[in-house]
């Protein structure tokens, strides 16, 4: 008995020791997970933060874009002939026996859109012939299409809805492969941004509007932010274009901003899912959206003029300066007017009063919300004669742009009622309320929007009014977010898929991939601080007045959120950026320490260089637009005068001495062009420590 007793409390001690290994191990795993999924969010949340400062950069400078645009002809040169001129130039471009891709025929069948996806998986290209022929089919097409379309389900027809895809062809291949082509029993719909960033925009566009000849009634496309080609100059498909069809891509390019303008606004699915790319605000008006012409919305970052705007263009002088340069006299509508060769003033105050009275006029017109430029104001070659002055202006109004801005370009928030959307710099945050209000007024039940990259594809929120869906997987790095798509029959619950496609991250453990997105967004912050490296330094130095180099981690959040305006967790970020002092300040030079800008030129001043590398991005989309035959090179006196005109808008404190010795420096081989993409690539921020 007493030795039976013994094992048994014997046994209990060991199992209540092995409960509390358990236990012990069980929070161990608990905190270690819950640190990897901190450090997971607080990446993804430094790269939403940069994307949308990029943004809103971006649509804070659409008055400058829109002067560049208007003055700059072969980037406003949108009228791409009637029908038959297509067909005349559809018949001048020859396809050579040399070329083994696909070769369509129309009306397109199965059997095209199989054989386009063969070709893409093996890395080919479409011939520019079938390309421009697709694209002027598929606008014939979405022209007979109402601005928001109605679909009804079935139970033996789910419908499938995709969000983002970014030009990411592997995440639309991986979605067919899961869950089967487009056809009459397979309806999709895809909800905008097909482009930008990814390598792959042609391929998918290609894809899905050949998809959309074949199944016109089972395949179905919103527009989203990114199908504007001024998005398209500064986030890569202008660029892609450009390079896989250098012959035929100014064609190809003015027929997507036709194609782009004929895509339907929001889809509506039984008459209760509401879905449109962005979200919505507390105008929104569904009616009115339906019925304008959607095809005057050329582009977001070109918004309408407003009549007092107007009143001041007719009320101007004879002589108008566009730039130190040039100098346009007024006539009459329709009537040549001259341009005659100006000697640059030797002031640079002077030479600022000639462009920023032309561009101060509508400075702040995205964040106004009440109309800005309207369509082409010139039709002007740089540096040429030939200018003349339209007859018709544009008839987009301030209602109509803002309705279209508003679902294009909003996120829902937590919060209740209706913000301007600053991180974007457009739309607004609408709340709850907001929602609740605009599903009762249309009787809907629930609102599916995309635009926002998610950790895990997809989110519910809004007591579940609101999903938001992102289908291209790793967006900002490998391993950073899963794509998702859903899938909706009759009873309108939402069914989830998701997945990642994973070439190099699949032999990974989960702290590699982590540790790997975590590393690429530190990278992106600190490039971003070494970017402000002035501002932030003088910033950094109204807090230590003595010169010591330290402040406190409260006063360093502070100063770097007051520069960067990114609105991330610095004090939990510091210990990963800036080396702490014994004492617990921070030692704030320390942020800079391991970066280095590399400019490739010596003999460019230092707080040059740094300007050049924060408004690089910026600069290329100015290049875009001056580069008439995308050739990658524009002469020095081009480049100066693009620099001088950024300048002249962003009050930026910049020589001419300063710009015309860089000028000088970087035309190599002084035949006096500069290869600007190498320019360009030339500044950037690297690791001292990284190849050595």
């Amino acid at each position: 008995m007493g030795c039976g007793t013994s094992v048994t409390g014997s046994r209990a001690k060991k199992s209540e020791r092995a409960i509390k290994a358990a236990i012990l191990i069980q929070r161990w795993y608990r905190c270690y997970m819950a640190r990897l999924e901190m450090r997971r969010q607080y990446a993804l949340s430094i790269f939403q933060s940069i994307e949308y400062a990029e943004e809103q950069a971006q649509l804070q400078l659409s008055s400058f874009f829109t002067f560049m645009l208007d003055h700059f002809t072969h980037l406003n040169e949108t009228d791409t002939g009637s029908d038959v001129q297509l067909l005349e130039y559809e018949r001048t471009i020859e396809v050579p026996d040399s070329y083994h891709g696909p070769r369509l025929s129309f009306p397109l069948t199965v059997a095209d859109t199989n054989s386009l996806l063969h070709a893409f998986k093996d890395q080919q290209h479409l011939h520019a012939r079938y390309v421009v022929q697709l694209l002027h089919e598929t606008k014939k097409v979405l022209k007979q299409m109402p601005n928001i379309i109605h679909l009804s389900t079935s139970y033996s027809k789910e419908i499938t809805i995709c969000g983002d895809l970014h030009g990411k062809l592997d995440d639309l291949l991986l979605i067919f492969y899961k869950n089967g082509l487009p056809s009459e029993e397979n309806p999709y719909l895809f909800n905008g941004d097909f482009v930008d960033r990814g390598k792959n925009s042609v391929e998918i566009l290609i894809i899905l509007f050949a998809f959309l000849l074949v199944y016109p009634n089972h395949l179905h496309l919103n527009r989203g932010n990114h199908e504007d080609h001024i998005m398209n100059l500064r986030y890569g498909f202008t660029k892609e274009v450009m390079k896989k069809y250098r012959s035929h891509g100014k064609k190809i390019l003015n027929l997507l901003q036709d194609v782009y303008s004929w895509l339907p606004l929001a889809t509506v699915i039984d008459s209760k899912v509401l879905i449109v790319h962005g979200g919505i605000s507390d105008t929104t008006d569904l009616d009115f959206l339906n019925l304008f012409k959607r095809n005057k919305m050329k582009s977001m970052l070109r918004p309408p003029k407003s009549s007092t705007e107007r009143n001041h263009d007719l009320e101007r002088t004879d002589f108008v300066e566009y730039s130190p340069i040039i100098r346009v006299k007024r006539c009459l509508p329709g009537q040549a007017i001259a341009v005659k060769g100006m000697t640059r003033p030797s002031s640079s105050s002077h030479r600022r009063r000639y462009t920023g009275d032309l561009l101060d006029a509508g400075e702040h017109r995205w964040l106004l919300h009440d109309g800005a430029s309207s369509g082409p104001l010139l039709d002007a070659q740089y540096l040429e004669c030939g200018v003349h002055m339209p007859s018709v202006p544009s008839e987009l109004t301030a209602k109509e742009w803002k309705q279209v801005a508003d679902i294009l370009w909003s996120d829902p928030k937590n919060q209740n009622g209706c913000t301007p959307n600053k991180s974007r710099g457009g739309g607004c945050y609408f709340g709850p309320d907001v929602t609740a209000r605009l599903l009762k007024r249309y009787n809907l039940k629930m609102l599916i929007r995309s635009h926002e990259c998610k950790q895990e594809g997809y989110e519910i929120s809004h007591d579940g009014q609101v999903i938001t869906i992102f289908s291209a997987s790793n967006y900002y790095e490998d391993g950073s977010n899963r794509g998702a798509y859903l899938k909706l029959n009759p009873d309108l619950i939402p069914r989830f898929v998701q997945y990642q496609v994973s070439k190099c991250t699949r032999k990974q453990t989960l702290h590699q991939r982590v540790s790997v997105v975590e590393w690429s967004a530190l990278k992106s912050l600190r490039e971003k601080l070494y970017s402000r490296r002035s501002e932030l330094i003088a910033a950094f130095r109204q807090y230590d007045p003595n010169d010591t180099g330290r402040i406190s981690a409260t006063e360093w959040a502070s100063a770097v959120e007051s520069v960067l305006h990114l609105d991330l967790p610095w004090r939990t970020l510091r210990s990963r950026l800036v080396q702490l002092a014994p004492g617990g300040n921070v030692e704030y030079l320390s942020c800079f320490n391991d970066l280095e800008i590399k400019p490739a030129i010596k003999e460019v001043q230092p707080a040059l260089v740094e300007t050049l590398y924060r408004y690089r991005t910026d600069l290329e989309i100015i290049f875009n637009i001056i580069d008439k035959d995308h050739s990658g090179l524009i002469s020095i006196e081009e480049f100066r005068q693009t620099w001088k005109l950024f300048n002249s808008h962003l009050k930026i404190d910049i020589d001419d001495e300063s710009i015309d010795n860089l000028a000088r420096s970087i035309d190599f081989n002084k035949d006096g062009s500069i290869d600007f993409n190498e320019f360009l690539e030339a500044f950037h921020v690297v690791n001292k420590f990284e190849n050595k």
